[in-house]
């Protein structure tokens, strides 16, 4: 599989995942989430970027309960819930949210 983004083709696996995390943009982003059938928001770009910082910090893509508990820890209760996380990702806060952010396919997720 591989995404075309400007003339350019973005290698990625069969579930989506880029290979190559240096080959991601913005524009890269809101290709996989059309893919994914989301309109981007500034809440989805708020996880998307959160995930992208955690993935520099840790080196890891975290599965849905790191994502919520982290995301609770820096942006509060209201967006730090699954619930929430479901609602902009409803195929998988972490699987989906992190496919999108350039990330690779967090640990513990089938």
């Amino acid at each position: 599989m591989a995404y075309q983004l400007n003339g350019v083709t973005v290698d990625a696996d069969e579930e989506g995942y880029i290979t190559d995390i240096s080959g991601w943009s913005k524009e890269l982003a809101v290709l996989i989430a059309a893919d994914e059938k989301i309109e981007m928001s500034d809440d989805h770009w708020e996880i998307v970027n959160f995930l992208r910082d955690y993935y520099e910090e840790y080196q890891i893509a975290p599965a849905i309960r790191v994502l919520t508990k982290a995301a609770k820890k820096s942006m509060g209760p209201e967006k730090g819930n699954s619930q929430y996380l479901y609602e902009l990702f409803p195929y998988g806060p972490a699987k989906q949210a992190c496919k999108i952010a350039g990330l690779p396919k967090p640990t513990g997720c089938i």
